[in-house]
């Protein structure tokens, strides 16, 4: 299906969970019946699971009875008739342009470490990245003729990004002066000390520290910049279709979210 590293990582641990649940009452996935699995389902829920991790087991069991039946190893899909959970619908967390404003303006620019902070800070906002293709990124990935990135997104779908000047003047400067300090060993823009690629959690932990700075209190990840980029486009008049572009979003249902966080439309 061409789903993302991180998906199928999910839906395998998803899948040994309940496999391991199958062992402990002594059956096997032929044995499995709806009851069973609204057995199962009820147990996770017993343990306070969201909402939206148990459409996600189920999504992996649907997958995985799907796939038994098309090969002939099963004779039933006991998924078929269950229901997804009712999702609560959740507004992301959005920053004001002040306060985006406010946490760019944070780190050092003097500095490797600052400067390398400020770009990634500037590419979240100018390219609604997620935080793994963010990570991804690589030097040649960019542009800097025509100001384009190029970003491998979920299930490695390619899409190309267009960046403003300011964005697009730090990335250059940073790959062209900054860069180099860093020693690289691994073929990524950003790196840490080591002049390896950073984690995600890393970039996580320095958006924590900068925000701490500007002074903010509301909870803030690096997918907060993503929802601040889709949200100021659509407030400054953009279509919704071409932010469903920009963001790589394969279902505009996705991108619709962000009108209902407007303030001015």
């Amino acid at each position: 299906k061409g789903l993302a590293e991180n998906t199928l990582s999910s839906y395998g641990a998803d899948l040994q969970d309940f496999l391991a649940f199958l062992h402990a009452g002594g059956l096997t996935l032929e044995d499995t019946s709806e009851d069973t699995l609204l057995l199962y389902l009820s147990g996770l829920k017993n343990k306070n699971l969201a909402g939206r991790s148990l459409a996600r087991r189920l999504s992996a069991l649907r997958g995985l009875f799907a796939f038994g039946l098309k090969e002939g190893l099963l004779d039933a899909d006991p998924v078929e008739f269950l229901n997804n959970p009712k999702l609560a619908q959740t507004l992301p967390a959005v920053l004001t342009r002040q306060e985006m404003e406010a946490v760019l303006s944070r780190p050092d620019l003097h500095g490797k470490l600052g400067f390398r902070d400020r770009t990634m800070l500037e590419l979240l906002y100018a390219a609604g990245l997620r935080v793994s293709e963010l990570c991804a990124l690589r030097p040649l990935d960019f542009d800097p003729q025509t100001d384009i990135l190029r970003i491998f997104g979920k299930g490695a779908k390619e899409r190309l990004v267009p960046i403003h000047a300011t964005a697009s003047r730090f990335l250059s400067d940073y790959l062209q002066h900054w860069r180099p300090l860093f020693s690289p060993v691994e073929d990524k823009a950003f790196l840490n000390r080591s002049g390896q690629g950073l984690s995600r959690q890393a970039v996580w932990k320095l958006i924590q520290k900068y925000v701490a700075e500007a002074g903010i209190r509301k909870e803030v990840s690096p997918h907060t910049f993503r929802h601040s980029f889709a949200t100021h486009l659509l407030d400054g008049g953009a279509d919704l279709r071409v932010v469903q572009l920009l963001l790589g979003h394969s279902d505009i249902t996705a991108t619709e979210i962000y009108t209902h966080v407007q303030e001015g439309r």
